[in-house]
């Protein structure tokens, strides 16, 4: 009898991807025209709460904001979202995107209906009363809603409910800033924690179809201009580098301020549901400071980036801003981060950008790429959004600069980004570090025991039975007259033959011959192994040659092996030459 071997790969899977892909079409078309409903619903709530009618035209908060309604508008709406996050579903608080990812890890990617309907709905009523936040995390939420929802109708993994959900997501993101690629590398990470077609094309796919629907909704174009030229040199990417640095320091005190704000709300004696309301009162006086602190303020990073505002304003903005934004957030209310954090790096950028050589906008611009960078632990994404966000390709150097270093100070300082540390504080500890699988660069044939002591087919299950009872090995290969292996016995097959006391001169490979041995060729990664290991239960698997004869044996403490092998690679230092 010839061993069974394990499959290697699942020809349905270019298949499976396919069908993702034309799923992703519809989920890039809904959470393209859920971007634009969540914009038309901001500026519904905005024109209700500051001017008092009812209208859908984009108007900004700061020509309203004045008198006693700066207070009470902001603290009415954090209300109303108290009472939906209390008697509607408690998932609409909080940003979004560490919401997101933790249906997708622990979740098997599954979100309700409800926090679809409800996610938006209660960012338009923040962002609309003023509350500091802008749209992105709310639509990314509520795209991988869409994504989720759909994936749930059909028949899939997890894995690819996984895909579909994170492409909802991307959609989302590319139909509020236009930004298709910085929404993949946004998938990839920060959401997906893989890098595989299955995943990566539909997302691609999704992002593109919203892209192709943007001008038709929403805009077209980039969504900020950068219309200054830009003086690109050396020493304006060793400045950004700086910049990026010291944005890196900040960010990471923003994230560790805002934890802290978080836990200070925790200890209060009052229910969760009143909190929003209670940070909303900061919101309101920061309002009566500045207006401009005020909603998601997209004008605010326009005039960062185009160099029109004075020093001393942008000293107050960022002030202002970092303050009702981090207290805001950290009540629970429901508003996305990415703005804020455009936001407040542009803000830094332009500070910096005033002594610096290059022009305050490329700074500004840099700037909001660091702090990104730094707070969502994403270099490659926030280099690119920059980019995407003007359509100045040329600034890519410096971007990237900064958004480096960014993401290097913030990895020495903090353990954890500002997604992944909310994460944490619920006891789900994650990596956002993408490698190599070490099992995957490991054969089977480099980890097994070779010419494994084996017993033969003919033996008499009466001496198999004691051998086995004094053996310095818990469990033998059965082999055939031409070494092939029929099967393993163990200490535990002694014990029960003891049992059932069949007759000791039947042959073991009698009793073996209904259960055929799972072997592997020595070619096959461990990965492979592994999973097929722990797909049959097994204990140890038999490793054969082309012709099928027995030549090695795996256990799982082999697998062990392998892993402790690419540990001493990670740690290990020696000198080769001197």
């Amino acid at each position: 009898m010839m061993p069974r071997q394990p499959r290697l790969a699942d020809h349905t899977a270019d298949g499976r991807m396919l069908i993702l892909a034309a799923l992703a079409l519809v989920i890039g078309s809904g959470g393209a025209a859920a971007a634009w409903l969540l914009l038309k619903m901001i500026a519904l709530a905005t024109n209700i709460a500051w001017y008092g009618h009812v209208s859908f035209d984009t108007v900004s908060i700061v020509p309203a904001a004045h008198g006693p309604r700066v207070l009470l508008v902001p603290v009415a709406g954090s209300l109303i979202i108290g009472l939906m996050a209390r008697f509607g579903s408690d998932k609409i608080r909080g940003h979004g995107i560490p919401e997101a990812i933790e249906a997708i890890l622990f979740g098997q990617s599954r979100l309700s209906p409800k926090v679809a309907v409800l996610k938006p709905i209660s960012a338009a009523v923040s962002i609309g009363s003023g509350g500091p936040f802008g749209a992105e995390g709310p639509i990314i939420m509520t795209g991988g809603a869409i994504g989720s929802l759909l994936a749930q109708c059909f028949h899939l993994t997890a894995a690819e409910r996984k895909t579909l959900l994170v492409a909802g997501a991307a959609a989302g993101m590319t139909a509020i800033f236009g930004t298709p690629v910085a929404a993949m590398l946004l998938a990839i990470e920060v959401m997906l924690f893989e890098w595989k077609p299955r995943s990566f094309v539909p997302v691609a796919v999704a992002a593109l179809t919203a892209i192709a629907w943007r001008p038709l909704l929403i805009a077209s174009g980039p969504m900020f201009t950068l219309g200054a030229p830009l003086a690109l040199s050396g020493e304006t990417l060793a400045c950004a580098a700086l910049l990026g640095g010291g944005i890196g320091i900040v960010a990471s005190f923003l994230s560790t301020a805002l934890y802290r704000i978080e836990d200070g709300f925790h200890a209060l004696p009052v229910h969760w549901m009143w909190w929003p309301a209670l940070g909303a009162v900061i919101v309101g006086i920061g309002g009566m400071i500045d207006p401009r602190v005020l909603g998601a303020g997209y004008d605010n990073i326009q005039m960062l980036l185009g160099g029109s505002m004075l020093l001393r304003a942008i000293l107050l903005l960022l002030v202002v801003k970092a303050v009702v934004w981090l207290v805001a957030l950290g009540s629970g209310t429901s508003g996305g981060i990415l703005a804020p954090l455009l936001m407040l790096g542009g803000a830094l950028g332009a500070v910096a950008g005033h002594g610096l050589p290059g022009g305050v906008g490329l700074y500004a611009l840099a700037g909001m790429a660091a702090m990104m960078s730094a707070s969502m632990r994403a270099p490659l994404t926030a280099a690119v959004f920059a980019v995407e966000l003007t359509g100045r390709l040329e600034a890519l150097p410096v971007v990237a600069a900064a958004s480096v270093t960014g993401y290097a100070v913030a990895v020495l300082v903090l353990r954890r980004s500002i997604l992944t540390e909310k994460i944490a504080r619920r006891g789900r500890h994650l990596s956002q570090e993408y490698a190599v699988d070490p099992l995957a660069r490991v054969r089977a044939g480099e980890i097994m025991v070779p010419s494994p002591d084996s017993l033969s087919a003919t033996m008499p299950v009466g001496r198999a039975v004691a051998f086995l009872a004094d053996a310095p090995y818990r469990s033998y290969p059965v082999i055939d007259a031409r070494s092939r292996p029929i099967g393993l016995v163990s200490r535990s097959d002694a014990v029960r033959w003891r049992k059932d006391r069949p007759d000791p001169a039947t042959p073991l490979g009698d009793l073996l011959a209904d259960c055929p041995v799972v072997s592997v060729r020595p070619g096959l990664p461990v990965d492979l192994v592994a999973e097929r290991m722990l797909a049959d239960n097994l204990r140890r698997m038999a490793v054969v040659d082309d012709d099928g004869v027995l030549i090695g044996l795996i256990a799982r403490q082999d697998l062990l092996f392998a892993r402790s092998d690419w540990r001493h690679e990670e740690r290990a230092r020696v000198r080769f030459s001197h």
